[in-house]
């Protein structure tokens, strides 16, 4: 029995997976006025609380993987950087270690999600795959021949920084025109608030009464409806997202990109005008080189398959 934990800056989230299901599903809130220690602390005792669900109890678990925000040095399961909680250098693993007892694995929460969804959700038929997250920002990971690529260090993967636009707009990470700042769930709902401040007859303000009430969902309503507005919006948001895509698929080439987040709810919404502006500018032919597009499976639990997974796989 592996304990898998999701870490996330309002709660952290653990399970164990038996049988392809997880079982022993469990929660307790993290803080980030908390010292790494005492969130250490409500981490263990989540494992704890875990274990006992499944009425087996700790003796019973054999190691903890975790799925941790930030840059995470995963040789040493140290969290070496996590903005959101000010972490420099916590060796998360060691914490948990020392009260549990257990060996522990740590990993970037996307990676955790990636692997999640290529063992057991929407990338199980595939070998090489890479999963895009579209939130606030763009979280990804990458696996290549059925193994988690994390770069050196695990400072690798992280797509959502890559440049699509040349000295285009500024990015929380210092850089201009990264791909997050134009492909974002972020980026499309402020698509759509101009668009609804360029046209107070749109059909978007039905969905959103107000520019804060917009949100990624605004503009696929309002295209049901067959407003021209939200077919621009969507139509430049798609060639940005499209373009994004294409670099990966142009560097890794993987049997399937797989879309995660809210976003991603909407289906063949968003995947069939992706497609359609991805498969034509691949340079080398999709029928050469079939790549799916497809959406991801497990939801806000692929982090916790993922965890199980990681920690599987280096025992």
């Amino acid at each position: 029995m592996i304990i898998g934990i999701d870490l996330g800056g309002m709660s952290a989230k653990g399970a164990i997976l038996s049988d392809g299901k997880l079982i022993g599903k469990s929660r307790v809130e993290t803080f980030a006025e908390h010292s790494p220690e005492e969130t250490a602390a409500s981490l263990a005792r989540l494992c704890v609380e875990v274990a006992e669900k499944t009425g087996r109890g700790l003796d019973a678990v054999q190691a903890i993987g975790i799925g941790s925000p930030g840059i995470v040095d995963s040789a040493t399961g140290t969290v070496a950087q996590w903005a959101n909680f000010n972490w420099r250098d916590v060796p998360l693993a060691e914490y948990l270690k020392r009260s549990l007892g257990k060996p522990v694995f740590v990993t970037n929460d996307a990676n955790a999600a990636a692997l999640g969804e290529a063992k057991y959700g929407a990338g199980v038929h595939y070998r090489d795959s890479v999963l895009i997250t579209i939130g606030t920002g763009i979280g990804s990971g990458i696996i290549l021949d059925g193994k988690l690529f994390e770069g050196y260090r695990s400072a690798g993967s992280e797509i959502g920084h890559m440049v699509i636009c040349r000295n285009g707009e500024p990015c929380a990470c210092g850089r201009r025109g990264c791909f997050e700042r134009y492909a974002s769930a972020r980026a499309l709902i402020a698509r759509t608030r101009s668009e609804m401040e360029a046209d107070p007859d749109s059909a978007l303000w039905e969905f959103a009464p107000s520019l804060d009430k917009a949100d990624g969902r605004t503009v696929f309503s309002a295209l049901k409806k067959g407003d021209k507005g939200a077919k621009r919006v969507l139509e430049d948001y798609i060639s940005a997202l499209g373009e994004g895509l294409l670099n990966v698929a142009n560097i890794f080439r993987p049997q399937a990109i797989i879309l995660g987040g809210g976003i991603s709810a909407e289906g063949e919404t968003l995947l069939a005008p992706l497609r359609e502006y991805i498969y034509p500018r691949l340079y080398v032919s999709e029928v050469y080189a079939p790549m799916a597009i497809i959406c991801a499976k497990l939801g806000n639990d692929a982090g916790l398959y993922g965890a199980v997974e990681y920690a599987f796989e280096r025992l």
